[in-house]
């Protein structure tokens, strides 16, 4: 039974239970409907104002046995222990009580006929790590003196950006997802590969809103890095100290996934749980270090902080550096977070760098370097700023920053500019990945690299034709692409005409760091082919050891009690000579 009963024109009560023993009661302020007070009626310090109350109910009609609040000083907060709920729990049950339950979804409210239920969002573990289930993804082999990945379904997730409520997930699309047509997102939907809140998408101008989960399973194709393996220098159970090969990212990042020093010794080594003390740039090669526990870490974290670690590298420049040590302090300033392209400029952070050359071979000299503050692309910039480039770096000595290629801090061009030139030149020789420019900085020259691909695989004898319906390898998908694919030399698109053979790469299986020669016919895994995927179509080039190796190198990490160290490369030797 609900009774309302007015007391002195202060308070309002709900009263929703009539027996006095171990009951609940409500009590709602006029001033804040919201809180809510939980208090035992047979609680000693209320017996004596609770009698009192019921008498005074008595008097104004209302039944005795009815259960009524007393003022609130008078009171002491009891939580309702006894059903091991908490109290914003038992609240939502009585508060639903005789009215059905409400659904949750928009902060709490009843649903609107036509409204989406949208779940709150889950708190994500910043713990959790990498395990055998992202590991198995996929699988490596190597040709060619490369180490490539199949090609594997993944699932892309985000929650929706506060720039996105509002906008139909059509428009989002549109602007900042361009690295696709539209016709392949409507397309994807059809197949179920895109979800919000873990339901497929049917119509892609659903409106977004706040805490939206966006789940879109693509096709992803991973560049090839070197084949050359990970070599272990110490675990001691604290460290884990790996000599790194040049191209290889650290971790996770752009295009790279299972081609990373992670997923490789999580893969190959059963390594996981890491904990990242330094990176290295994706195209320099040496010692990278690892934690192996979080006491580990946060020690080595206080180390850097307190500069009491260091650093040494080489590398090789053009040209012939001065004999006489040279420190360059020129502050340098990032242009664009993206890429982490950086410029010499009065307007960055300080830096210091010392540099003594090491020999000279009449064309290029070897350089030790040693960084006494840690700035993104530190070496590279202030060998740039000298005059000095590191030899096969593809951003800073790039023509695209004139014709001094930014020695002494001569650009010539706005940050625009020069981003828009580095872009232009990278796409002319189709190597974006040694920029690492990420999808969506690439989106504007997307189809004119797709055309141009294109239009060599029509010149190319033996090459699979391309199909402008979009499906020149059509294979039973599912969203999780998993088993019901047709092996692409046996695929056939959905207009019944011919399709030939897909290139399948001849590959050398992968066990663990050692690689074994296959005579027999390979198996190609499922999955590798997909009928909506763009880059199916396209046959692209492998890249060079030129492309894909920058001669710098993290020779030396010193600590206060720890030293760890590789050979030097090859390239640094005093007798080296580039090949033609």
């Amino acid at each position: 039974m609900h009774v309302n009963v007015s007391f002195r024109g202060l308070f309002s009560f709900f009263l929703s239970r009539s027996e006095v023993n171990n009951r609940l009661f409500y009590f709602i302020s006029p001033y804040n409907k919201t809180n809510r007070l939980l208090i035992r009626a047979n609680s000693p310090h209320c017996r004596k104002s609770s009698s009192t109350m019921e008498q005074a109910a008595a008097d104004s009609g209302t039944p005795g046995n009815v259960n009524i609040p007393v003022p609130v000083e008078k009171t002491t907060v009891v939580e309702a222990t006894g059903t091991g709920k908490r109290k914003n729990e038992e609240t939502d049950d009585s508060e639903t009580s005789g009215r059905g339950k409400r659904r949750r979804g928009a902060g709490g409210k009843k649903l609107r006929p036509g409204e989406r239920y949208i779940p709150p969002p889950q708190k994500r573990n910043p713990g959790v790590s990498f395990s055998q289930e992202h590991f198995s993804e996929t699988s490596y082999y190597f040709e060619g003196g490369l180490r490539k990945v199949y090609p594997y379904y993944f699932d892309f997730k985000t929650y929706c950006k506060g720039r996105w409520v509002g906008k139909s997930l059509l428009d989002v699309f549109k602007s900042e997802f361009r690295a696709e047509s539209i016709e392949y997102y409507q397309k994807a939907a059809k197949e179920g590969r895109i979800r919000l809140n873990e339901t497929p998408v049917e119509d892609l101008n659903v409106v977004l809103r706040n805490n939206d989960h966006m789940k879109n399973t693509v096709h992803r194709h991973e560049p090839p890095v070197v084949s050359k393996p990970l070599e272990i220098l110490v675990d001691d159970g604290e460290v884990l100290v790996v000599d790194k090969p040049a191209s290889i990212p650290v971790h996770p990042c752009g295009r790279f996934r299972h081609n990373t020093v992670i997923f490789i010794l999580g893969k190959e080594f059963g390594i996981s749980e890491l904990h990242t003390v330094h990176r290295l740039d994706r195209l320099t090669s040496g010692v990278l270090l690892f934690a192996r526990t979080l006491e580990t870490s946060k020690k080595l974290d206080q180390m850097v902080r307190d500069r009491q670690l260091e650093k040494e590298y080489v590398c090789r420049v053009e040209g012939e550096f001065p004999e006489d040590e040279v420190i360059c302090e020129e502050p340098i300033l990032v242009v664009s977070f993206k890429i982490g392209l950086c410029r010499v400029d009065p307007k960055g952070k300080e830096c210091r760098t010392v540099f003594q050359r090491l020999s000279f071979n009449g064309k290029t000299s070897v350089v030790r370097c040693l960084p006494l503050t840690g700035r993104t692309h530190q070496i590279r910039v202030h060998l740039q700023y000298l005059g000095f480039p590191i030899l096969n770096d593809p951003i800073y000595g790039s023509s695209a920053w004139g014709p001094h290629r930014g020695k002494g801090g001569l650009v010539g061009k706005s940050d625009e500019e020069l981003l828009q030139a580095l872009v232009e030149e990278h796409r002319s020789q189709e190597n974006f990945n040694l920029l690492d420019i990420p999808d969506d900085c690439t989106a504007i020259t997307h189809e004119a690299d797709k055309n141009k691909t294109l239009e060599k695989m029509e010149k190319t004898p033996g090459t699979s034709e391309p199909d402008k319906s979009g499906e020149s390898c059509s294979t039973q998908v599912d969203v999780c692409g998993s088993d019901n694919k047709l092996d692409c030399g046996q695929a056939v698109n959905t207009n019944n005409t011919s399709v030939k053979d897909c290139q399948n790469p001849q590959p050398t299986k992968s066990h663990g760091n050692q690689t074994e020669g296959n005579d027999s016919t390979p198996i190609t895994p499922p999955g590798t082919q997909d009928h909506l995927c763009s880059e199916c179509k396209l046959v692209r080039s492998d890249p060079t050891e030129k492309e894909l190796i920058m001669y710098l190198h993290a020779l030396r990490y010193k600590g206060p009690d720890f030293e760890y160290s590789t050979q030097l490369p090859d390239w640094a030797k005093e007798d080296w000579v580039e090949a033609d």
